[in-house]
């Protein structure tokens, strides 16, 4: 791993995008950052802006850190990136219809059928099913990682239930309050707009039965779920209501839900619940979670489920080195963002290089998320590196690996003061038949920790607002300098 890329950068390096930062930081005492630190920290708490770590014992309500420092992309930065991402996203739609109707990319040996035919989260019961608009992913956050000033690379694509906007949204709210002068040197894209574009999508998706006003609600497992502040969050944003799974029943393939006033219908689902538990009808008989009857009411074209049943496959870290060939299949056009060079551990080949270089690589559960799972190879003690390749040897199907990228830095309020930090970028980017959206911007995760790649919250990450920038800092608020934050 070499070097990292710095995006601001210093002296005669330092970015344009990142001139303003680079003279507010500069003018600004460090017991002022210090001041606002706190403050972001008490106004998160007030709100109540927290996720849940279960099994660790103490509290489980945590705070995400969030570093006060923003993340600066130039627009013309974000464009190229929007228009890969909405490439890619097409393209998991495409092949996740395919999967589940004629095969033909399988059929023309593009991807091995069975890393799909046989994979735990293909769902044999959306097979010749096509969900209403024909969208599979409505939702989808794709992680990119940075590694030079036009190098992106995709890291993972997370097509089932993506978490982490709410914290987009909140820390966007902190930066206005806590900085207004700082916000209004900027031309910054807002992301405001997102609960309106994600009820627009979820509405989208309805049946056609339902009108031009569908019920939508948001299905919650509960407040023991670690993304539980998200879905009550959004639904307040959006003016629906969040379900539990003992809120709806199924009654002549209709879902409803109970209220005071009485049963009502629902058309749309934005489900936060795992396949596995969504219906014990037609998965887990022993979830308690979900909606007795709700796979039939979907397959019946009652109600809409966003995401789709069986968006788990286009997730697999296995099915990931073959997205740039789905966009050839399906889209014919050269893919614009680059993935991450993977070796599958089910390959003999591609096993012996991993086995041979656990020192240098990451290795990943094929199935695994929220950096549980995984070995960062240079960071990694002899002993924690033989026990991945026992894992890898008695399962190595399970495992993926990939080279030690060296993710670009951003400054960052740190114990010791502003130091660079490893971040990634989450876009959130909705779909419906006809169009795809993405808010400029997303969430930047930062690894807090010296030295670590490891961004995942529930891993001692935090998080940081991300400003897509629409042209140059003003040149009156310039003027004005930094007398205060």
């Amino acid at each position: 791993m070499g070097a990292a890329f710095d995006e601001m950068g210093e002296g005669p390096q330092l970015r344009a995008a990142y001139a303003e930062i680079a003279r507010w930081l500069a003018a600004t005492p460090a017991a002022a950052l210090e001041a606002k630190r706190a403050e972001a920290e008490y106004l998160f708490r007030k709100v109540g802006i927290t996720f849940a770590v279960y099994g660790e014992g103490g509290d489980p309500e945590r705070l995400i850190p969030f570093d006060i420092i923003p993340r600066i992309l130039a627009r013309a930065e974000w464009d190229r990136l929007a228009t890969g991402l909405s490439q890619r996203v097409r393209a998991l739609n495409a092949f996740l219809a395919d999967c589940y109707g004629a095969q033909e990319i399988l059929r023309a040996g593009r991807i091995p059928a069975a890393l799909v035919r046989q994979n735990e989260q293909f769902r044999p019961e959306m097979a010749g099913f096509a969900p209403p608009g024909g969208v599979y992913t409505h939702i989808a956050g794709i992680d990119l990682v940075r590694t030079g000033p036009d190098e992106f690379h995709v890291l993972e694509d997370n097509c089932r239930t993506p978490s982490g906007v709410s914290y987009m949204l909140e820390n966007r709210e902190a930066m206005l309050r806590l900085f207004p002068r700082l916000f209004a040197a900027h031309r910054i894209a807002p992301v405001s707009r997102y609960p309106e574009e994600l009820l627009a999508t979820l509405k989208a998706a309805a049946p056609e039965r339902a009108g031009h006003d569908p019920t939508v609600v948001i299905l919650t497992p509960g407040h023991y779920n670690s993304a539980y502040y998200e879905h009550c969050f959004l639904a307040d944003e959006m003016g629906v209501e969040v379900v539990e799974g003992a809120d709806l029943c199924v009654d002549g393939d209709v879902v409803m839900m109970r209220t005071t006033a009485g049963p009502r219908r629902v058309d749309v689902i934005y489900r936060r619940i795992d396949d596995d538990y969504l219906d014990p009808e037609a998965f887990k008989p022993e979830s308690m979670l979900g909606v007795p009857g709700l796979m039939r009411a979907y397959r019946a074209g009652n109600v809409a489920l966003a995401n789709a049943p069986g968006c788990g496959i286009a997730d697999d870290k296995a099915i990931y080195p073959y997205v740039p060939e789905m966009i050839r299949f399906y889209l014919g056009e050269e893919p614009r963002l680059a993935n991450v060079h993977t070796f599958l551990c089910e390959r003999a080949e591609d096993r012996a290089h991993v086995l041979a270089n656990l020192d240098k690589l990451v290795v990943k559960l094929a199935q695994g998320s929220g950096g549980y799972g995984m070995l960062i190879g240079p960071h990694a003690t002899r002993a924690q590196r033989e026990e991945f390749r026992a894992r890898i040897e008695a399962n190595p199907a399970h495992y993926i690996a990939q080279p030690t990228l060296a993710l670009s830095t951003v400054p960052t309020l740190v114990e010791a003061g502003i130091a660079p930090r490893h971040v990634d970028l989450r876009p959130f980017v909705l779909s419906t038949r006809d169009s795809v959206r993405i808010v400029p911007g997303g969430l930047t995760r930062v690894a807090l920790r010296e030295g670590s790649l490891v961004v995942n919250s529930s891993q001692g990450g935090g998080t940081k607002d991300t400003w897509v920038l629409d042209d140059a800092p003003s040149a009156q608020v310039q003027s004005q300098g930094y007398v205060s934050c």
